[in-house]
């Protein structure tokens, strides 16, 4: 098995939020400055352009990632705001807070960019760069911090260049950014408003508009946004690793040529990681729902080498599998 191999792309620094729209739009990549940090941005509904932000950022896992809007009414054709979610769209957007909201059925953000969760991170930044962009590209975009996964978070374009620039399409130099620190991400999917990471607007202003706010402290809780450490959506099916062809009363989750089966999905019959880390989510949840009409129990899943985008695709799979409790 071979990982899957593309040409470096060498990111141009550009200034027209026209061409940045252009190219997020033709499935590049694209990073752009907020309030916050400057952001990594991809095209939400495009897969295979979600899954570049991951090779990009050499990112471990597939975390949740937070998709940007030019507006709250473009935001909630896509997630199912509440009171509070309305109350506080109403009085900190645009601005540095992501709200996690049950996603919308007719949503065509890609499973991956919402890390197969049913809910979805938005966000309307506040930076009239970023908003020319987002409105002229008139779809959501996908972006977590424009830098290499681990490191320090960007705040100019020449932070980006330094770390992805032999990585991205290229960086919409939109300025040094106000805030410097990332959104404040608030859970609002349940009953309660749980704040999931403290960021640019405080715990105090959020409380005043809604009163007081639980705190995400549980481990292993699902992971609904990033900079969390936490399992992912995992099928309600139980799940085998490193299986070379499926076994009785099970489904087989291909990557390559793949012996014949009841049900399958084949996640890449080229061996491309990232095609397959497109497909991971929708993959797992397409054999969840039709496995039982088949009289199937359980997942196979092939061999993915650990390797580039393997290693989130292996880590995504592993937790899966993991014993349920």
């Amino acid at each position: 098995m071979t990982a899957n191999r593309t040409e470096p792309e060498t990111a141009k620094l550009i200034t027209s939020p026209k061409c940045a729209a252009k190219l997020l739009q033709a499935g590049k990549l694209v990073a752009f400055g907020t309030e916050t940090v400057y952001g990594l941005g991809a095209d939400a509904t495009n897969a295979q352009a979600v899954a570049g932000i991951y090779t990009a950022k050499g990112r471990p896992s597939f975390n949740p990632l937070i998709c940007h809007f030019a507006s709250a009414e473009a935001a909630f054709q896509h997630v199912r705001p509440n009171a509070m979610a309305q109350k506080l769209a109403e009085q900190f957007w645009p601005g540095p807070l992501t709200m996690v909201l049950p996603r919308q059925a007719a949503s065509p953000v890609s499973q991956l960019a919402g890390a197969g969760l049913p809910t979805l991170a938005v966000r309307v930044p506040a930076h009239p760069v970023a908003h020319e962009m987002l409105a002229l590209a008139g779809r959501p975009i996908a972006a977590p911090s424009a830098n290499r996964s681990g490191h320090i978070s960007p705040t100019s374009a020449a932070h980006v260049l330094a770390s992805l620039g032999g990585r991205i399409a290229a960086v919409l130099d939109s300025g040094p950014c106000a805030v410097g620190l990332e959104s404040t991400v608030l859970d609002l999917s349940g009953p309660a408003a749980v704040l999931l990471r403290p960021g640019g607007i405080t715990r105090e202003a959020l409380e005043a508009a809604i009163g007081p706010l639980s705190t995400a402290t549980a481990p292993g809780a699902a992971l609904a946004s990033p900079g969390m450490l936490a399992s992912h959506y995992a099928p309600s099916l139980p799940v085998r690793l490193n299986a070379t062809a499926p076994g009785p009363g099970e489904a087989y989750l291909a990557f390559g040529p793949a012996p014949p089966s009841a049900l399958m999905f084949q996640l890449s019959e080229t061996q491309n990681l990232t095609e397959a880390a497109a497909n991971l989510f929708e993959a797992l949840h397409w054999l969840d729902e039709h496995a039982a009409q088949h009289g199937l129990v359980a997942i196979a899943a092939s061999p993915i080498p650990a390797i580039g985008l393997g290693l989130a695709i292996n880590d995504r799979l592993s937790r899966a599998a993991a014993p349920r409790g």
